[in-house]
């Protein structure tokens, strides 16, 4: 009987219960996620290794992750090569500000749908759900044409209006986290507002907004990562947008997909032809590449560190799940 007891207990270590997980299945549990987050963080830690080569470490394949030499002329390099201080603020223009037109507007229509009943609302509903299941490429020639019919192509534009009207870059998500998280919040706390004589909008602000907050950061962060990372329709609508006749406006991950001619212009700018054709200017150019890579993912890491806070909180409010 003891030694049954026994083994019963050192069973239920091993492979756990109903409520503790056992010993087996918190290693493969480990053993799972460690795999997950290597797959996730081998490319930007190969990134990070071989930014801070020296040439002579990125021509020896015998060093891989643990350099001779380690250097910061990289960065200094492609932060000539893209521009870097320039095409910063133009991102920050491109990004910032329709990132928070769009969190405003589609906290606007989150909160019309889930407070007011009117009719049409379903219709309305899915019409906006119709903009996230209707792939771009099927809307982008009329949307291309509406713009020059506006007389609004090739200008900023073109990315701050949608985002102001609620249909910037995949609003529908935003409308339905804000829907989702305005339904939580009691109707009492409206009516009460209601009499004590506050209008709509004043109870929008001082309800609506406070309690949202969460799923406000939540979505200007998912609005300033993929407007961030936005090429395609930024290359098709603003073309050679620029302030004025004197400046052209380019993102960075626009001046990264152009990187390899940039760096070559770069090379015949400092070094004359001989340097631009010198055996080791691809393989030193990996280095710059990887350097300028980093420079241009490094914000968006800054900004969701700050913010994931607030990030992992509004996914709790709003229900958003992985089923």
């Amino acid at each position: 009987m003891a030694k049954s007891a026994k083994w019963q207990k050192t069973k239920k270590k091993l492979i756990g219960g109903l409520v503790e997980l056992g010993l087996v299945q918190k290693i493969f549990l480990y053993v799972m996620l460690i795999s997950l987050c290597f797959v996730y963080v081998y490319p930007i830690l190969h990134m990070g290794v071989t930014s801070l080569k020296s040439l002579t470490d990125l021509l020896d394949p015998s060093v891989q992750w643990l350099p001779h030499e380690l250097t910061i002329e990289n960065y200094t390099k492609a932060l000539d090569v893209m521009g870097f201080t320039e095409h910063f603020l133009d991102t920050l223009l491109v990004t910032v500000v329709p990132a928070l037109a769009q969190t405003f507007s589609c906290a606007l229509a989150g909160y019309a749908f889930a407070r007011f009943r009117f009719k049409g609302r379903n219709f309305l509903m899915m019409c906006v759900l119709l903009t996230f299941i209707v792939p771009f490429p099927v809307l982008m020639v009329p949307t291309y044409t509406m713009y020059a019919d506006y007389g609004i192509l090739s200008s900023i534009w073109t990315m701050i209006l949608p985002a102001i009207t609620g249909q910037g870059l995949r609003a529908a998500i935003f409308i339905l986290i804000y829907r989702a998280t305005y339904e939580q919040i009691p109707f009492s706390l409206d009516e009460a507002a209601r009499v004590d004589g506050a209008s709509e909008a004043r109870v929008f602000f001082t309800i609506g907004v406070p309690l949202g907050l969460p799923a406000m950061i939540t979505s200007f962060l998912f609005s300033f990562v993929w407007y961030w990372n936005e090429t395609y329709t930024t290359s098709l609508f603003m073309g050679n947008a620029s302030f004025g006749h004197t400046k052209s406006i380019s993102t960075l991950v626009m001046e990264l997909a152009q990187f390899e001619e940039s760096y070559l212009a770069y090379l015949e700018k400092v070094g004359g032809w001989a340097a631009k054709n010198s055996g080791g200017a691809n393989i030193q150019n990996e280095a710059v590449t990887m350097a300028g890579t980093i420079l241009t993912i490094a914000p968006l890491l800054i900004v969701y560190f700050c913010l994931q806070r607030y990030f992992t909180d509004a996914i709790d409010r709003s229900g958003i799940t992985g089923e």
